[in-house]
C-alpha cells in the first residue's frame, strides 16, 4: 500500500515546479506549457512516493518533459533538457520518446524482458489521450494483456486535448475506460488528476495477473487560469503578456 504525504508539502513541490517550468519556458524561448502543466501533479506523486528503487518510468509524451527533467536534477541528476527525450539511463532518461506512440511499445517490451529474467521491479509509462488514437497503443496493451504483465503501469494523460485541436473535434475517444477494460486490463480512473489523494489512491487499486492502466482527468494548462483548456498551449512562443499573466499566477517575481 502507497501511504499519503503531507498534502501541504505536496503542493509547494508542484507550485515550485510549475514555477521551474515556465522559468525554463522563459528561458529556452519555447513552451510546450499544456501538456506540461497537465501532468505537474502525477510527475511529483512518481518521484516522491511511488517509484521504488528497480522500477523505471518512460515518458512518452515527451514534448512536456521539461517538468520531468527538472524534476530529475532535482533528485541530482543531469538530464539533457529537451522535448525530445534521449535514451540517458544514468541520468533517469530510460527511453528515446517524442514521436507519440513509441513510449508505451518499448515499455511494453521491457515489462515482457522483466517478466521473462524474473526481474524485480515495475515500468511504468504516461502516454497522452491523443496516442489513444495510435494503432500501436492498442497492439501493445493487446500483448500485455496476453502476457498478464502486472509490472506494467499504464497512465494516460487525459486532458482532452491534442495538439492544436480537442481530442472530440478529430477523432473522440468516447467511454475511454470501457475500451481498455475491453482488452482485459485492470483500469482506473481518477476523476481529478490534480487531487494527490485520488492520485495515490488510485495506485492503491493496482491488480495482480493484469496490466494496469490509469486514465487521468487533467487539465491541460492547469495552474495558469488564462491558458487553460486552450488548445493554443500545446506549443507557443511566450510573449511579454504571456510571461506576466504566467508569473502572476504562478506567484513569481
Amino acid at each position: 500500500m502507497y501511504s499519503f504525504m503531507n498534502q501541504k508539502k505536496l503542493i509547494s513541490k508542484a507550485k515550485k515546479l510549475r514555477q521551474k517550468t515556465f522559468k525554463s519556458f522563459i528561458e529556452t524561448g519555447e513552451a510546450h506549457l499544456g501538456g506540461s502543466f497537465s501532468m505537474i501533479e502525477t510527475l511529483v506523486i512518481l518521484y516522491d512516493i511511488i517509484l521504488k528503487k528497480n522500477d523505471k518510468f518512460i515518458l512518452s509524451k515527451a514534448h512536456a518533459s521539461f517538468p520531468l527533467c527538472l524534476l530529475l536534477k532535482e533528485k541530482g541528476l543531469r538530464p539533457k533538457l529537451s522535448t525530445h527525450l534521449e535514451i540517458d539511463e544514468k541520468n533517469g532518461i530510460y527511453c528515446t520518446t517524442g514521436s507519440l506512440g513509441h513510449g508505451l511499445p518499448i515499455a511494453t517490451g521491457m515489462a515482457l524482458a522483466k517478466k521473462i529474467k524474473k526481474q524485480k521491479g515495475k515500468i511504468l509509462v504516461m502516454i497522452s489521450d491523443g496516442e489513444c488514437q495510435e494503432g500501436t497503443t492498442w497492439e501493445s496493451i493487446l500483448i500485455a494483456s496476453k502476457h498478464k504483465l502486472d509490472n506494467l503501469i499504464i497512465l494516460v494523460d487525459y486532458n482532452k486535448i491534442q495538439a492544436l485541436s480537442k481530442i472530440n473535434d478529430v477523432l473522440p475517444l468516447e467511454s475511454l475506460a470501457d475500451k481498455f477494460k475491453s482488452f482485459n486490463v485492470n483500469t482506473i480512473e481518477v476523476k481529478n488528476g490534480h487531487s494527490f489523494k485520488e492520485i495515490v489512491s488510485s495506485f492503491n487499486k493496482i491488480k495482480k495477473y493484469k496490466p494496469n492502466i490509469i486514465i487521468l482527468h487533467t487539465i491541460k494548462g492547469k495552474g495558469i487560469k488564462e491558458f487553460e483548456n486552450d488548445p493554443i498551449w500545446h506549443a507557443r512562443k511566450l510573449t511579454p503578456t504571456d510571461i506576466l499573466i504566467g508569473k502572476k499566477a504562478l506567484m513569481m517575481k
